[in-house]
């Protein structure tokens, strides 16, 4: 199956159940999903291309249409955990082990928050603004050894102790009965105590066939066979998290070597319920500054995605993850464009494929910002003008055929006949938001204008 399909249906059912919860609710009043704004959390870490993915199902799934895509608000998991986060009262957080109990809310403060999420680990530092808005100080990080990885590490686990050929088959022919085994574990792994997990009823048949139950743990350390359970001690269970958390800790070392003045570490998402993993992240950086995880962490996320889609403005600001152009035309200089493809206009020589850089990777970028540049048609007798974007994680690249550069969108403006005006300029405008790019450009003559969202599921 494509993934977009699985992801489409996934939202419609998602919509098409809360709408029946509502208007079950609703007195017989009918509410149809263009009656609300749609808030979809994605992770920070995930590309441009991703979230636009996201848009796309959404749409597929009729959450919203072309004609009402304002309907729905994109929000950066992190920041919606972290407006959530602020909101709360010292007895909303978890206190064991923490050495402060509260998120200071003076201005100035900051603080990294950590999504410990089930694929993705996303890790974003925000600064309190006056007013109490957010600004992002680094572009977020992160890496994809979420609370999933800890499962992937038990069932290598189970397949070690049951053999190859017998969870082969197991797997093949149980399904469901595997899912129930791995969602029992998502439970057992908030604990930091040795554990016990039933033995599905189908596992134990298809293992006996073989073998005595007791026999299959003779070789395996840390695990035991009781009464039609299997006992995982303590410092097994601590194993399967050992490659997550090492990625955790290396990640947020990262972001400590940068210039900043980190006060705080916010844990949230499902994966902050293990205590095995807040306890080694207050092993590892509660000298440094106070760790704090709220009390049901996963709807942290959930309730600060509600807060975020009434104002989306409380992030004032975001680093750029590219630096992003448009490709332009420079009069022509030996020196300078030695190797370069000539264009001959008005009889002027001139450069092609300047990268006209608009934003450079790393920048301060507001929440709605827009920046702007002129573009002058060259050619006496063009019609219209053809507008490229491209974006690069390059800082400064010369060219927009550069290794590393990516086209990501164009667009056409027809200009006004030259007898009209010798001086015919386009101007450009480039709308920046967290997760949509939206070009315009404008026949600065006629006020003609054309449109586009760049497409970065393309590039």
């Amino acid at each position: 199956m494509k993934a977009l399909k699985v992801f489409s249906d996934s939202l419609r059912f998602l919509k098409d159940d809360a709408l029946n919860t509502i208007n079950s609710k609703a007195a017989g009043m009918k509410f149809n999903a263009s009656d609300f704004t749609w808030v979809l959390t994605v992770p920070a870490i995930w590309d441009v291309s991703a979230k636009q993915f996201m848009r796309e199902a959404a749409t597929q799934a009729g959450i919203v249409t072309e004609e009402t895509q304002d309907k729905l608000v994109i929000a950066l998991e992190p920041e919606a955990a972290s407006v959530w986060c602020k909101k709360l009262p010292s007895d909303g957080f978890i206190s064991e082990n923490h050495s402060k109990n509260s998120l200071d809310q003076r201005p100035g403060i900051q603080y990294i928050l950590v999504d410990c999420g089930g694929g993705t680990i996303d890790i974003t530092v925000h600064k309190i603004l006056k007013g109490g808005a957010l600004k992002e100080l680094n572009k977020p990080s992160g890496n994809y050894l979420g609370g999933q990885n800890v499962d992937r590490k038990f069932k290598q686990f189970l397949r070690e102790i049951f053999c190859e050929e017998v969870w082969e088959e197991y797997e093949r022919k149980y399904p469901r009965e595997l899912q129930k085994i791995m969602y029992d574990f998502t439970i057992l792994k908030q604990v930091d105590e040795d554990v016990q997990i039933s033995c599905p009823f189908n596992l134990a048949m298809l293992a006996q066939k073989n073998n005595e139950m007791e026999n299959y743990f003779d070789s395996v350390q840390g695990a035991s066979w009781k009464e039609g359970a299997i006992n995982i001690s303590r410092d097994k269970l601590r194993s399967f998290f050992y490659e997550s958390l090492q990625g955790i800790t290396e990640c947020l070392r990262d972001v400590f070597k940068k210039d900043l003045s980190i006060e705080y570490i916010l844990l949230v998402g499902g994966y902050a319920e293990s205590k095995i993993l807040r306890q080694h992240i207050n092993d590892q950086f509660s000298e440094q500054c106070g760790i704090l995880c709220p009390f049901r962490p996963q709807e942290a996320i959930l309730r600060g995605a509600v807060e975020f889609g009434r104002n989306p403005k409380i992030v004032k600001s975001r680093k750029s993850g590219f630096t992003y152009g448009l490709a332009v035309l420079k009069r022509f200089d030996e020196s300078k464009h030695m190797g370069k493809e000539k264009y001959r206009a008005d009889g002027k020589e001139w450069c092609k494929n300047v990268f006209k850089k608009l934003v450079e990777e790393g920048e301060d970028l507001g929440w709605d910002e827009t920046r702007e540049h002129v573009l002058d048609a060259v050619d006496p007798d063009q019609t219209e003008m053809s507008v490229r974007f491209f974006r690069t994680e390059r800082k400064d690249p010369g060219y927009v055929d550069d290794w590393g550069v990516d086209e990501v969108g164009s667009l056409k403006v027809k200009l006004c006949d030259p007898k009209r005006s010798r001086e015919r300029k386009v101007k450009v405008e480039i709308k920046f938001g967290s997760t949509e790019i939206t070009a315009t450009g404008t026949d600065l003559n006629t006020g003609e204008k054309n449109t586009i969202k760049l497409d970065f599921m393309t590039s």
